[in-house]
């Protein structure tokens, strides 16, 4: 405290100092003051610099106050790092320490001070050390040295390295104490399994090297030694073991030795070394590996060897066997020859009796044909009682529709399958087609309702590039794609009349152009249409061609609403049911006969797809294993009259009703969200109605 107030005083004389020789100089300066003004003007300047004066006086405050701060700061870092540092001079005494090296030691923080750090050294130790705090003080370069420390309290012992350098005019110096005792007990233990390692390898005839690549030094257990005729008293060099290489082997190995190392990979080689006194020969299996430092520079090779001699000897007395029993084969081979001729005869008699056996095997053939015929029209009544590939049915409707498909299939007549949404006509067209001689080909479906009509025209015939603005690449039409299969045009009705032509050149000739290109493809394909229209009607309004009509009405498949097969409700039921709980999740056993009843006597306008979706959400929401029903139908039961009386009224109320569904969705069409779904509708017919209708968004 006292230096401390000696050397403030000494600051503010300074300061005071300073402060009258200003005080004169400005005096000079301005002069005695010979008026009022003048007084006035100089009371006016020593306020302003009082003002000055106050306004400094707070900043170097705040900076004072910022400096203690970081000054706290700094004293809890440097008591609280994980490494320990302290100060000493010459003779070691410790001047100060932090928190670290105090626990380091075993004793208090406030013992350390005053206390020479040899004490806590171990005996074997104070040499070294005494040592290292010599080349501390008289090179003034940063020195290191590892000791033993003896804790004060506890009595056990741990390994540190010490660092330090001097400061204050080589009076004192800095010390870093790091504990590594972890890092000393873990190379103790790699030497004890290093020991161990070698003395298990030398017991098992396996030899053992480690080649420092970046210090040049070279470690080779005894059994090496031997193998390479080394001298145990000498000190190995690497140019030892290329001496006693074999030179014809020299290079390989040294070559297998350098690609390990480049490419990180095992070395692994057969090579011969020498005697160089007896000049005998010896064979080693060698395999080792690279380590690497984080640089990715190579730092060591460690490797094996393994005496092979016996087993390369056993080798060649193998070839040798191998040759003479190649000899012995070759003598072998030549009274089997003979005994193929013998063999020979008895082969003739042989197809003698085949031919006997050959006519018993086309009388099983023939009867094997008739048993194939009837297993394919007993499997043909099978499939026809319920389940007809993925429709579900049995009713006198369906099962007509199931005979028109089992008669068209195998022709390749064009079908048209004429019937409402959701009657199932695209599942019809694929059970056409897998029972077709064209099932191994593909199966290509376009909707003409998905896509806008100045692009229907590229995707059936496909375009070159160029073709029109936008057109940046060749495209392959559907035609091109169904070539020698089948291909479903699902609501023709919808085509565009300017498109009919060349259908109907296509059905007719089978040939057609690319958009932008002269040159005719030709295709054979057979043509499956479907429609949810009337086209005799469309006909007489102009909207379809006459005669593409004819082509596509070779051979009609009306099928059926779900309201004229009630017999076939209770198996879809059931069959949606099983669907929609292995989808979902749930275990839904029973229908009952009142939810059964209101199923039965709804009109369906959506068929199928309405009920299978009217049953998704029955089983979504049904808590048990009775299937609960919550859709109303009552709104779908408009009276006959009703409908009678006023036709224009019923498209007036179709046409405002798509609209406010259209609105409410966000003119969103297709999803689950989507107006489609609300109106129990498939997309392209709803397409087909907006445009009907003339619905467009504004």
């Amino acid at each position: 405290m006292g230096d401390d107030n000696s050397s403030k005083g000494t600051a503010n004389s300074k300061f005071r100092h300073l402060a009258e020789e200003q005080l004169r100089t400005t005096s000079a300066a301005v002069g005695v003051p010979r008026t009022d003004a003048d007084l006035q003007r100089v009371v006016h300047e020593l306020e302003v610099h009082q003002i000055e004066l106050e306004m400094q006086n707070r900043e170097l405050s705040q900076l004072r106050d910022e400096l203690e701060l970081a000054l706290d700061k700094c004293t809890d870092l440097y008591d609280f790092a994980p490494v320990g540092y302290c100060t000493m001079d010459q003779k070691g005494t410790i001047h100060n320490a932090n928190l670290t090296v105090a626990t380091l030691l075993g004793i208090d923080r406030s013992s350390v001070t005053g206390r020479r750090f040899e004490q806590f050294v171990d005996a074997a130790y104070h040499h070294p050390f005494a040592e290292f705090l010599s080349r501390v003080f008289e090179g003034g370069c940063k020195e290191s040295c590892q000791v033993k420390l003896t804790k004060v309290g506890e009595g056990g012992a741990l390994f540190v390295r010490v660092e330090s350098r001097t400061f204050n005019s080589g009076q004192e110096c800095s010390v870093a104490v790091i504990d590594v005792s972890g890092r000393k007990r873990a190379e103790e233990e790699y030497h004890n399994i290093r020991r161990r390692l070698e003395w298990v390898l030398a017991n098992t005839g396996v030899g053992m090297w480690f080649n420092e690549l970046s210090q040049g030094k070279v470690t080779w257990d005894v059994l090496t030694r031997k193998r390479f005729f080394i001298d145990p008293d000498v000190e190995p060099r690497a140019e030892m073991f290329w001496n006693c290489v074999h030179p014809d082997d020299r290079d390989m190995t040294k070559a297998a030795v350098k690609t390990a190392i480049l490419n990180n990979s095992l070395y692994e080689i057969d090579h011969r070394v020498v005697d160089p006194v007896s000049g005998d020969i010896f064979w080693l299996h060698s395999a080792g590996h690279a380590t690497y430092a984080e640089d990715g520079t190579p730092i060591r090779f460690d490797g094996l060897n393994f005496d092979i001699t016996a087993r390369k000897k056993a080798d060649k007395i193998l070839k040798q066997s191998y040759d003479e029993l190649e000899f012995l084969i070759g003598e072998r081979t030549a009274d089997l020859n003979s005994a193929n001729l013998q063999l020979t005869q008895e082969i003739e008699e042989r197809k003698k009796a085949e031919a006997t056996l050959l006519s018993a095997y086309a009388e099983i053939k023939e009867l094997k044909d008739r048993l194939e015929s009837e297993n394919v029209y007993l499997q043909q009544e099978v499939s026809r009682q319920a389940h007809f590939g993925d429709i579900i049915g049995q009713s006198p409707g369906l099962n007509l529709v199931f005979s028109q498909v089992e008669q068209v299939a195998p022709m390749n007549a064009t079908v048209l399958l004429l019937g409402e949404t959701g009657t199932g006509k695209g599942v019809i067209a694929r059970a056409i087609h897998s029972r077709s001689t064209r099932k191994g080909r593909p199966l290509v479906t376009i909707d003409c309702t998905t896509l806008p009509a100045s692009l229907v025209e590229s995707e059936l015939f496909g375009r070159e590039r160029g073709a029109f603005t936008g057109s940046d690449s060749k495209q392959i039409g559907r035609f091109e794609l169904a070539d020698g299969g089948t291909i479903f045009l699902d609501e023709i009705g919808e085509m565009p009349l300017e498109l009919q032509s060349k259908l109907l050149r296509v059905i007719q000739d089978g040939e057609f152009e690319r958009l932008g290109s002269p040159r005719t493809i030709k295709t054979d394909v057979r043509i499956i249409a479907a429609t949810n229209r009337n086209l005799a009607k469309e006909v007489k309004k102009g909207k379809f061609r006459e005669d593409l009509f004819y082509r596509l009405n070779v051979f009609p498949i009306v099928l059926p609403p779900l309201r004229q097969r009630k017999d076939d409700i209770p198996l879809l039921v059931n069959y949606f049911v099983a669907k929609f709980n292995t989808k979902i999740g749930k275990q839904i056993s029973t229908v009952s006969k009142d939810t059964l009843n209101v199923l039965l006597e709804h009109h369906w306008p959506g068929n199928v797809r309405e009920l299978e979706s009217v049953i998704e959400r029955a089983v979504i929401i049904t808590q048990g294993p009775v299937l609960q029903v919550l859709d109303r139908f009552d709104m779908f039961h408009e009276p006959k009259e009703m409908v009678v009386r006023d036709v224009m009224a019923l498209v007036e109320l179709e046409h405002d009703h798509i609209l406010q569904v259209l609105q409410k969705t966000g003119w969103r069409i297709e999803g689950k969200s989507g107006a489609a779904v609300l109106l129990g509708l498939n997309a392209s017919t709803l397409r087909a109605r907006m445009r009907k209708y003339g619905i467009v968004r504004a």
